[in-house]
């Protein structure tokens, strides 16, 4: 007999209620399609209906050896594991939830609220466990420090995931990962605070000079392989004001803001041929997003002091999403994904400058400036 003519049994053996029966058949169907993982599911399901849960356990596994992130079978495996009351059943609620299709069957919404709501009672109580075990470590742990033992639990937990750095044409070795860079790397950034007035008082100048050049902020060939920008290419609802670009002072810009332009002298810039510094202020138009993307260079970092910031515009990088304030600086790494999102109706401004990654020796930026200046104008160096 054929494994078709033995499903047929197996199907008729179900309806006249004999299980057992059906289980028979079924598992030689297993034996002559062993790869067949609807098979296994439907043994799995008639243990469950016998209530021979750990059976069924064993068959759902057989399914899931076949084919590992089936959704199907990855609910059925967490609610087994559930029923026989497996510490491991939290965890496997959660590898299910990993793989829901963006459009499940409605005829498992009512597993996939029983999987979120004890998948959440897991990841809580898990949570709690955690904070007891870490009091003693965060109790003598400085601020950064701190943030950095929050961020390993919520990875743990899977609220977040880790970012790493991508850059689109030049990757150093060996430099820090990080999203946000501490303050106490930067003694600096206290001075750039305080010019905070001056520096929008400057802003507002340079706006008004009808001889101020404001450009879009991203400007590319279209046949550049730069798909990240596509939407925002030439497009005015994100544009600049250059203080300094790719090395050169914009005159045009620069002189309505000698301040500022003082204040940049003072910065620790990659002096690169025809890349860097770079020096703006960048304007998001109401109602515009930027789209995640990375940047050239992990050998530079990238400082945002805002100045004009309506409510709600937030910066995302890697897992962290911050809310700008006007007058409050930082420094990231721009080659781990970011975006952003200017959702009100006002303009929102960031004074925008580029500074050398501060793990780079003097021999590592003398080589990466020789590198990055060879680098065609198409590039657009930094």
């Amino acid at each position: 007999m054929d494994a078709l003519e033995l499903s047929d049994q197996a199907e008729r053996a179900v309806a006249a209620g004999e299980l057992q029966r059906a289980i028979s058949l079924l598992q030689q169907v297993a034996a002559l399609r062993p790869d067949d993982i609807t098979n296994w599911m439907k043994i799995a399901a008639m243990y469950r209906g016998l209530g021979d849960i750990a059976t069924a356990l064993v068959s759902v596994q057989r399914a899931l050896a076949v084919v590992p992130l089936d959704f199907t079978a990855l609910l059925m495996r967490a609610s087994l594991l559930q029923r026989l009351g497996d510490p491991a059943a939290g965890e496997a609620w959660g590898h299910a939830l990993a793989q829901k299709p963006a459009d499940p069957p409605a005829e498992l919404a009512p597993v996939i609220a029983q999987a979120e709501s004890h998948h959440t009672a897991w990841v809580t109580q898990r949570e709690a466990d955690m904070k007891r075990r870490l009091a003693a470590a965060e109790g003598h742990a400085d601020g950064d420090e701190r943030q950095r033992i929050r961020r390993f639990r919520d990875n743990v937990l899977r609220r977040t995931r880790p970012y790493h750095s991508e850059p689109t044409h030049y990757h150093f070795p060996a430099l820090p990962e990080r999203e946000f860079h501490p303050r106490s790397l930067f003694p600096w950034l206290d001075h750039l605070e305080a010019a905070t007035s001056a520096i929008t008082a400057e802003l507002e100048q340079v706006m008004r000079a009808e001889r101020a050049e404001l450009v879009p902020y991203v400007q590319y060939e279209d046949y550049l392989p730069m798909d990240q920008w596509r939407a925002l290419n030439r497009n005015r609802d994100w544009t600049a004001i250059h203080l300094l670009e790719k090395g050169s002072v914009v005159d045009a810009n620069a002189a309505h803001c000698p301040q500022t332009m003082a204040l940049l002298a003072q910065m620790p810039q990659p002096q690169i041929s025809g890349a860097s510094p770079n020096a703006m202020f960048s304007l998001l138009a109401p109602c515009t997003a930027i789209p995640p993307h990375v940047g050239i260079s992990n050998t530079r970092l990238v400082c945002h002091l805002p100045l004009i910031v309506p409510d709600g515009c937030w910066f995302r990088v890697g897992a962290e999403t911050r809310y700008w304030k006007a007058g409050e600086a930082f420094v990231f790494d721009d080659t781990i994904e970011h975006e952003a999102l200017n959702p009100s109706d006002q303009l929102r401004v960031v004074f925008i400058f580029d500074i050398w990654a501060p793990d780079l020796t003097p021999p590592e930026r003398e080589a990466v400036a020789a590198v990055i200046g060879l680098a065609p104008a198409e590039d657009g160096g930094l």
